[in-house]
């Protein structure tokens, strides 16, 4: 089973803009372990929302597109894992490990919606 951990991170704290680099090493260490071990598929940091947008449909079907930084938000997706894990227990336990490098961290762990979980076609 397939699993995406996005991490959300107070965008304001100093450690995100600027990570020691002894957090970059244990998190490379860490992503290499996993890369080794099969767990990981893939993981990307992203820009602070300030260099991004937020696209929002409404219900009239009219779509605006609104420039960061996101203000309404406390705190803002600062990444995201996808990873293999036996089922959602083994991906929480993932997201405790990982979370374990973070100061403060929220990591909300989805499955990944396979082919075969589709209902069939009629």
């Amino acid at each position: 089973m397939r699993f995406l951990m996005m991490h959300r991170l107070a965008e304001s704290a100093p450690e995100v803009r600027d990570p020691s680099p002894e957090f970059v090493e244990e998190v490379g260490a860490f992503v290499q372990d996993w890369i080794d071990r099969g767990v990981l598929i893939s993981a990307e940091g992203v820009h602070p929302s300030e260099r991004g947008a937020l696209v929002r449909k409404a219900p009239d079907g009219a779509i605006a597109a609104t420039d960061g930084p996101f203000t309404e938000t406390k705190e803002v997706v600062g990444g995201f894992l996808l990873i293999n894990a036996e089922d959602r227990a083994a991906a929480v336990e993932c997201a405790r490990r990982y979370a374990d490098l973070f100061g403060q961290v929220e990591i909300e762990v989805r499955q990944v919606v396979e082919f075969e979980d589709l209902p069939p076609a009629p």
